[in-house]
């Protein structure tokens, strides 16, 4: 119907939010545009100016799609010309007002109305005399455009580099980059609508994790089977070591999802033992996902503002998956542990969304297994219920009729002039119901914490290391000589 008008008046036309289907963009339409005839359905309602669908489609051309190349590059002509070669080049993308058509969702006579507004819009006389092409001529192809979080990477990376060179402690550019990455984590899903903070514990498909420990003495063997929720459990403060989720002085619970791979993390040398327990959730643990940030779902909008920027944070999230959880050398921990170091503590202190610690995928097993890390403040194991003064025994051999045999048994000897009202309470403080301690008479072992997990005696395996097996991929080295030449 617009053949015969001219630009301007093309511009004036309106069209209603009923034709156009985009439901951004139909709403945007029924929340600020102008009660009017529709210049196409002829029904009365909201309505936009095909000048003003222009302004939105221009914007979001520019920001989700981009112009492609008209020509061939040298390398595509010269194979194009090429009779040998099997190849046809072929403009990329689709046309231009299909493309007005498909986003906005409207019918190809608005969507050529659109193009002719915008096309007059870019008419520049000298461009057109050097061959440029007008990005909305009627040839002009459009091509989804790569959602690019190249910026998002380069803040990162300067992230990590500042924790390393210069402030470690005290960075407010740190804090800054960690409050942006993490903000509004929770309200993230997948592509399969999984959260990426998941709950764990009783009820739950996932309700345990393993724990592995390394020995290579004897005497400290037996001591951590006498009290193996202290002995295989996390270690006290002052003996924590620096590990990838936590710094040196500061204790958290490192397990995984199954007994094979908890062994295998601790990558235990030839000759060495390794005890191996099961510890239940006794509350419900939210945990944030590693890897469901790989595949994190967007839903929106190109004529929604917020949704480039939601993409690049969604990659950028993606990446940085990828990046918490590659293999790190045994020589460069000391710095590369940084990062996710203050990943943790950031996370660990945040009231929104509040998480106990982080799931993340185990390099040393299989797809689907993982590991896990308790921050401090929901890493505490309820202590064995034992009376106070009790002996212990352990032993690692029994003899049958055929010899010596491996065997691990421990034995608990209680005095029995010990009175039953007196034992070892969880908190490892005596509770005796003849005493009632003062608040001031806290013992020196008092734990604040919330009792988060509980070891299962039963699951106490010791494993023997006898070989340690590897998965390889070799390459074989070529060596080549070459005479220097002028």
């Amino acid at each position: 119907m617009a053949i015969d008008l001219t630009i301007p008046e093309i511009a004036k036309l309106r069209a209603c939010s009923d034709c156009v289907d985009e439901s951004h963009l139909s709403s945007e339409i029924r929340r600020w545009g102008i009660e009017n005839a529709c210049s196409y359905c002829k029904q009365t309602g909201k309505t936009y100016s095909i000048d003003q669908l222009a302004d939105e489609l221009e914007t979001a051309l520019r920001d989700h799609y981009y112009l492609t190349r008209s020509e061939p590059d040298l390398i595509e002509y010269h194979m194009w010309m090429d009779d040998e070669v099997s190849y046809e080049w072929r403009r990329e993308g689709e046309p231009v007002a299909e493309v007005i058509a498909w986003a906005a969702e409207v019918d190809e006579e608005i969507a050529e109305d659109i193009r002719r507004v915008l096309e007059e819009r870019h008419d520049d006389f000298e461009q057109s005399m050097l061959g440029n092409e007008n990005p909305f001529d009627s040839e002009a192809y459009y091509a989804e455009r790569e959602i690019d979080d190249a910026e998002s990477q380069a803040s990162w990376l300067h992230f990590e580099e500042s924790l390393t060179t210069e402030a470690r402690y005290f960075n407010p550019s740190a804090e800054a980059t960690l409050t942006s990455t993490f903000s509004d984590i929770a309200q993230h899903k997948t592509h399969e609508d999984a959260p990426v903070i998941v709950e764990v514990g009783p009820g739950k498909t996932l309700a345990a994790f393993y724990r592995a420990r390394t020995f290579q003495s004897t005497d400290k063997l037996l001591e951590a089977l006498e009290r193996p929720d202290r002995g295989i459990g996390p270690p006290p403060s002052p003996a924590a070591s620096a590990g990838r989720m936590n710094p040196h002085g500061v204790s958290v619970f490192y397990g995984a999802t199954d007994p094979v791979v908890a062994l295998a993390e601790v990558r235990p040398p030839v000759g060495s033992r390794v005890v191996v327990a099961r510890f239940d959730a006794l509350r419900i643990l939210r945990l944030l996902d590693i890897e469901a940030l790989l595949s994190l779902n967007v839903d929106g909008s190109i004529f929604d503002k917020t949704y480039g920027e939601r993409l690049q944070k969604a990659k950028f999230l993606g990446w940085l998956s990828a990046r918490i959880t590659q293999p790190v050398m045994p020589n460069d921990e000391a710095f590369d542990y940084l990062p996710t170091q203050v990943i943790a503590d950031f996370l660990a202190t945040r009231t929104d969304p509040e998480l106990d610690g982080i799931l993340y995928p185990a390099v040393q097993g299989k797809k689907g297994e993982h590991n896990v890390v308790l921050f401090h403040k929901s890493s505490r194991v309820e202590e064995l219920d034992i009376p106070s003064e009790t002996e212990f025994s352990v032993d690692c051999y029994r003899y049958t009729e055929e010899g010596q045999e491996i065997s691990y048994w421990v034995t608990e000897t209680v005095n029995r002039t010990e009175d039953s009202e007196t034992r070892i309470s969880p908190s490892g403080s005596n509770t005796n119901l003849l005493f009632v301690p003062s608040k001031s008479s806290e013992p020196e072992n008092y734990d604040p914490r919330e009792v988060m997990l509980k070891i299962d005696l039963q699951s106490l395996r010791v494993h023997h290391v006898h070989r340690v097996d590897f998965a390889t991929e070799n390459y074989q080295v070529s060596r080549h000589r070459t005479q220097k030449t002028d």
